[in-house]
């Protein structure tokens, strides 16, 4: 796979990055290289435009306000369902692609849900990013550039999506 001098559109950019609040609280840190495809799926479009021409070596910082990271937060993605419906090995933090059969028929089906609290009766889940409603610092180094494959072209994607929230484990929430 041949190197390049330079972010383009559609090459894979290995980042390393800090990721802080407006209040400089640091929310997460990147520290190994992970690779992601520039112009598709894998980084906030704000993000893809403010890598161009950047080379290896260079540190790219950006402020996003919600509206350019994941939104403002919806209390209409927020559902209380019934306790029944879930594994008894239920922690805070797990997460589920969709709710289970039986729950509110209007909940979207293509979001995943965070469990944030546990109660006897009921299960409160979550369809919001963990980060919407929040302006983000962003701390980007570039520490690679290669030609995407043809795979890469094809789906959008290195693999890898920036802060893509996958179903979990107990005590695997993870954000990158």
């Amino acid at each position: 796979m041949e190197m390049l001098d330079a972010v383009t559109e559609q090459c894979v950019v290995a980042l390393t990055w800090t990721l802080k609040d407006t209040l400089d609280d640091t929310l997460d840190v990147l520290d190994e290289p992970v690779e992601f495809f520039v112009g598709g799926h894998d980084l906030l479009e704000r993000i893809d435009a403010a890598l161009q021409g950047h080379t290896v070596g260079d540190t790219v910082d950006l402020h996003l306000e919600p509206e350019h990271a994941f939104g403002d937060y919806d209390e209409n993605l927020v559902f209380l369902e019934a306790r029944e419906r879930f594994p008894k090995e239920l922690e805070e933090g797990m997460t589920f692609e969709g709710l289970p059969a039986g729950c509110n028929p209007d909940a979207p089906r293509n979001v995943v849900y965070v469990v944030t609290d546990i109660y006897p009766e009921h299960v409160v889940l979550d369809g919001n990013h963990p980060l919407a409603g929040i302006a983000l610092r962003i701390r980007l180094k570039v520490c690679a550039i290669r030609e995407a494959t043809e795979q890469e072209v094809g789906r959008g994607s290195a693999g890898i999506g920036f802060f893509k929230i996958a179903p979990s484990t107990p005590g695997d929430a993870t954000l990158h």
